[in-house]
């Protein structure tokens, strides 16, 4: 079959890979759509993957096309979105309800093949069935939806909040959109790229800007949120948490990235620190929000690229160009 390969570091290139063959609990999904991420940079950096080559892609749905031989929840021609999460369920952190914490952690995508492919293997208890006005290639949004959900869930958002949002890409405007849903009193996005700004005001925030110093908010915000992993950004948003507050680091920085905090003021102010780790026991609530319809997929999904064309849509995406990113094997 075809696939995109990262074959090491700063290399990728789509080529022919065997064909996969389900275990006993697991299904071969036939991939309708792939999103692009940060993560799949970092791996492209040399960075998350434990071994390379891999096949990308951790946000996919498609079609079941073959079974294991214990599978009976599923059937051949179901669709499905697949959770790519893959947990031990036996270490410490397992065992304590916080499997993204896993010592075992991998991921579909990342540690195994993943989904920039023609076919993907997955457990059957990682699939989600999508109802019948989903579309399938849209549900590809629903894994980088759960990962907000679950940058809601450590946050515990309370109404009426000032939010403060650092990154207007796609993971940006889904925390907008899940501000807005949870209460939010204002959402103001800041981004450098004017075009996603442009975005991030259709959705509706109360501001978009290229820096928080165009907003009038001298006591800071209760949750400020970084969608960025830019060192540069995540310096800034620390300095502008209102005392109480919250901040959220959500985007993906590079493993050297370094910021500086006030230990005086964290301590004087009770400003909280937090983080939020990929999904947990996230998928299926994000499924459901999807298929009500929180997100229009057509302001979402910016660009939808043939398999053949990975390579450049792995560019585009670099460069900040678009939104949510799609190759369609």
């Amino acid at each position: 079959m075809k696939a995109a390969i990262i074959t090491g570091v700063g290399s990728v290139e789509v080529g022919q890979v065997p064909d996969p063959t389900p275990g006993p609990r697991e299904v071969v999904v036939e991939v309708a759509a792939c999103g692009l991420c940060g993560t799949d940079l970092h791996i492209l950096q040399g960075e998350f993957a434990p071994t390379l080559p891999v096949v990308p892609g951790h946000e996919f749905a498609g079609r079941v096309v073959a079974l294991g031989a214990d599978v009976d929840e599923l059937r051949e021609g179901d669709r499905v979105a697949v959770d790519p999460s893959l947990y031990c369920h036996e270490c410490y952190y397992c065992r304590r309800g916080r499997n993204n914490l896993c010592e075992r952690w991998a991921a579909i995508g990342v540690s195994t093949a993943g989904g920039a492919a023609e076919y993907a293997v997955a457990p059957a208890a990682n699939c989600v069935k999508l109802p019948d006005h989903v579309r399938t290639e849209d549900a590809a949004l629903i894994e980088p939806l759960s990962c907000a959900v679950r940058g809601y869930d450590v946050l515990r958002g309370q109404l009426a909040a000032h939010v403060l949002i650092y990154g207007s890409g796609t993971m940006g405007l889904m925390m907008l959109q899940l501000a807005k849903l949870t209460g939010a009193a204002s959402v103001d996005m800041v981004d450098v790229n004017r075009e996603r700004l442009a975005t991030a005001g259709q959705l509706g925030c109360s501001s978009a800007v290229t820096s928080a110093d165009e907003i009038d908010r001298p006591r800071g915000w209760d949750v400020v949120i970084d969608a960025t992993g830019n060192e540069k950004a995540i310096q800034d948003a620390l300095g502008r948490v209102g005392k109480g507050g919250t901040f959220l680091q959500f985007g993906v920085s590079d493993y050297a990235a370094r910021a500086t905090i006030e230990p005086y003021r964290i301590y004087n102010q009770e400003i909280t620190i937090t983080g939020s780790m990929a999904v947990l026991h996230s998928y299926e609530r994000a499924a459901e929000l999807f298929s009500a319809g929180v997100l229009d997929p057509e302001v979402f999904i910016s660009d939808r690229l043939p398999l053949d064309e990975y390579p450049t849509a792995l560019d585009r995406f670099r460069a900040g160009k678009g939104r949510k990113i799609q190759v369609l094997p």
